[in-house]
């Protein structure tokens, strides 16, 4: 069954537009994920809203949004009111301008999405602001509407579509220096710096997300996989902190774990492409012949 859109409109460029749907390009419905119970009975818990002063449940017709101003004090929205906001981006994501993507700080990337051509008819279209974004080798900067704000999105080219990525605004954006103003300035000794390095160069890889492995993920369905066949739970010993408190001998120690490390993964490397190329003896030969 194909994935639902998120998010039907128009892709603008110029007086150049198209239909698109819009699809998260990541999902957490594959995590395990746990439902509150009642200790004594078993039975799930419900969550009912209520009014703070009565306490008497409230029907959702009659829930309308409030914007606090003082302490008790709202002022009342109704859902007409919030449409009359009237965006052009609510069915339209018009591209502004084209910038580099290398100019695009990563504290302001947020979520990405796909983007695709929402049927035939503007498949060309589609087709040609796409190849116009991979020529220039740019990002597109527009805007859209959803979740009933508006955002910024980047767009780019990706394989036969579009990948969006929507940006925060600067007021969502907390400033470093509030973290970093109170760092001292170290000053790092030479040879504490080459030791650094050398570990950074034992562990320099290529960027593989299929190595990346979700431990707790893991270790959540091996607990549920124990505690269906009624097996005791006992809790993990923790492990021990190295009790190094020179910070030399620490980078000393360290780099002679990674060349162990290293020597270790050649070895076993070697030893299974050994066995991979190793070819059958003569009497397993004669013997599959035989058979």
């Amino acid at each position: 069954m194909a994935p639902r859109a998120y998010w039907k409109g128009y892709l603008k460029l110029s007086l150049v537009s198209c239909p698109i749907s819009l699809f998260p390009a990541v999902s957490e419905r594959e995590k395990i994920s746990f439902h509150q119970l009642h200790k004594e009975t078993g039975n799930r818990i419900k969550y009912r809203k209520v009014d703070s002063e009565t306490g008497q449940e409230v029907n959702a017709d009659d829930i309308i949004k409030g914007y606090e101003i003082s302490k008790g004090e709202y002022i009342e929205l109704e859902p007409e009111e919030l449409e009359a906001v009237a965006l052009e981006s609510k069915r339209v994501i018009e591209i502004d301008e084209f910038v580099p993507k290398a100019d695009i700080d990563e504290l302001y990337m947020n979520n990405p999405y796909y983007l695709v051509p929402d049927g035939e008819v503007g498949e060309q279209a589609f087709a040609v602001i796409r190849e116009a974004i991979r020529k220039e080798g740019m990002v597109a900067i527009g805007k859209v509407v959803f979740t009933s704000r508006e955002h910024i999105i980047a767009l780019e080219a990706r394989g036969k579509g579009l990948m969006g990525i929507t940006l925060r605004y600067p007021y969502e954006v907390r400033d470093e220096k509030d973290y970093f103003n109170n760092i001292e300035d170290e000053k790092v000794p030479k040879d504490m710096l080459e030791l650094a390095s050398h570990i950074v160069a034992t562990k320099r890889g290529e960027f593989d997300p299929m190595k990346f492995e979700d431990r707790y993920e893991d270790a959540l369905k091996d607990l549920l996989k124990k505690k269906q066949k009624g097996e005791r739970i006992e809790r993990p010993k923790a492990a021990e902190p190295s009790n190094v408190v020179d910070l030399m001998e620490a980078l000393r120690r360290s780099v002679g774990a990674e060349k162990r490390g290293n020597t270790r993964r050649a070895a076993a490397s070697r030893d299974t492409s050994r066995r991979a190329t190793k070819k059958p003896s003569r009497s397993s030969a004669r013997h599959k012949k035989a058979s």
